[in-house]
């Protein structure tokens, strides 16, 4: 049996999936701050919304990170292309 050539890993763009997680927990935040904050204090789960804002602002650093790895995979392409 021949050997098959070993496929290239993937390598995406990252900050489309750094700003989608920010935005889905500023979305979450919202959505629960809106429509479900009275439902949370009654049961004594307000911590979901202090839950959304750190995933918010987590998503900040991870976006820095994300853009570092994006311009670095630029850099290798067009050094190998």
């Amino acid at each position: 049996m021949p050997d098959r050539p070993k496929p290239e890993p993937l390598d995406p763009p990252m900050v489309p999936f750094a700003v989608a997680g920010i935005v889905a927990w500023a979305v979450a935040g919202l959505i629960l701050l809106v429509f479900f904050r009275g439902w949370l204090a009654e049961q004594g789960h307000t911590d979901w919304l202090w839950v959304c804002l750190a995933g918010f602002l987590m998503g900040f650093p991870g976006l820095a990170v994300m853009m570092k790895h994006d311009a670095n995979r630029r850099r290798r392409r067009a050094a190998a292309g």
